[in-house]
């Protein structure tokens, strides 16, 4: 089969995503499908105000980038089995077992844990305080108030064994706090995470153990609303 590789750049929340893109020729048929090689962001060179948070360690980051890379890996690793699966793994497609289950709901998790780091990295090392704004206005409309949506979102993370998020949603048109368990349980088709907070214990066990509300107190020190509220304005309401 014939291969051709290029570069293909974009950006999301102000940074510039580098995807090495790899078009796969088949043999026969002639159609062509393209694997994407995911490239992780170098968060200490675009936004190393990460590593100088108050709350949130030096060590705790260090060993998170090191997960979100590990994120990117597997997604590339499952990528890779996708394009080279075999006719005979497509016919043993099974519900019990089979690879390409494996693949697919493995290759789930690992896009969540590259999305929602991405996210949430992208929105840290401010200086937390209060939105402003299109983003506080939304809020006040669809929460009463900021202390009531802030009190409802702590509670969430307080909850939630993996992820809290506030998303939008299109449909309803307004602002979710949501609960997930998962890198790849976010539940609301249609609606799009502007906020992204880890509560998985490798976000915050190195510097509080099991205090998790305090890490969320630091969470909210170090949050750059500013990002949120670029995030929130640049969706199409």
């Amino acid at each position: 089969m014939l291969r051709r590789d290029f570069l293909k750049v974009i950006s999301i929340l102000g940074f510039s995503l580098i995807f090495k893109i790899k078009e796969v020729k088949a043999e026969k048929g002639g159609k062509t499908m393209a694997f994407v090689e995911y490239k992780p962001i170098n968060f200490k060179e675009v936004r190393p105000q990460l590593w100088q948070m108050d709350g949130i360690s030096q060590k705790t980051m260090d060993e998170h980038i090191k997960l979100y890379e590990g994120y990117v890996a597997k997604y590339n690793e499952c990528m890779k089995l996708l394009e080279n699966l075999s006719d005979e793994e497509y016919n043993k497609a099974n519900a019990t077992y089979s690879l390409i289950r494996s693949i697919k709901v493995d290759i789930t998790r690992a896009i969540g844990g590259i999305k929602n780091h991405e996210l949430y990295f992208g929105h840290l090392g401010g200086k937390g305080g209060k939105p402003e704004g299109k983003l506080l206005e939304q809020i006040e409309r669809d929460f009463g108030s900021y202390d009531r949506f802030l009190k409802e979102l702590k509670a969430t993370a307080m909850a939630a064994r993996g992820w809290a998020w506030v998303a939008y949603d299109y449909n309803f048109k307004r602002l979710f706090i949501a609960i997930g368990d998962e890198q790849n349980t976010f539940p609301i088709w249609n609606a799009t995470p502007i906020l992204g907070i880890d509560v998985f214990e490798h976000a915050y066990f190195i510097d509080y153990g099991t205090a998790r509300a305090k890490y969320l107190e630091a969470f909210f020190n170090n949050v750059d609303w500013k990002v949120v509220e670029k995030s929130f304005e640049s969706l199409k309401l």
